[in-house]
């Protein structure tokens, strides 16, 4: 399954003058944002966003609603998260849960 263009787009759009520092990649069957090598954000194939975050947060964001912890290999893994599109459907929204995966990408060393 592709993954969601118009939501790419808006990514890009939400990374702003970000935008210079993120490599694109397709991965995880969708489109990965990277910076600095590492994921912060992507459009999954499967629909909705895929957005990396401390784990130490992801209890906190699964109170969002709309969100879930992304399940890999069979494990469900804290810090990885899936954001339906339905939740990132409004600009402000998507630009909170984007800067959250670009600001926790910022702390990891670069790859």
């Amino acid at each position: 399954m592709a993954y969601d263009e118009e939501l790419a787009d808006r990514i890009r759009d939400a990374l702003g003058p970000e935008l210079v520092n993120v490599v694109e990649k397709k991965m995880f069957g969708g489109l990965a944002f990277l910076v600095g090598g590492n994921m912060a954000v992507a459009a999954r194939g499967k629909g909705g966003l895929m957005v990396r975050t401390d784990p130490a947060t992801s209890d906190a964001l699964l109170k969002a609603g709309s969100v879930e912890l992304m399940e890999m290999g069979g494990k469900r893994m804290k810090g990885w998260l899936h954001v339906t599109t339905e939740t990132v459907a409004d600009e402000d929204a998507l630009d909170e849960w984007v800067r959250r995966g670009v600001d926790f990408a910022k702390t990891l060393p670069p790859k």
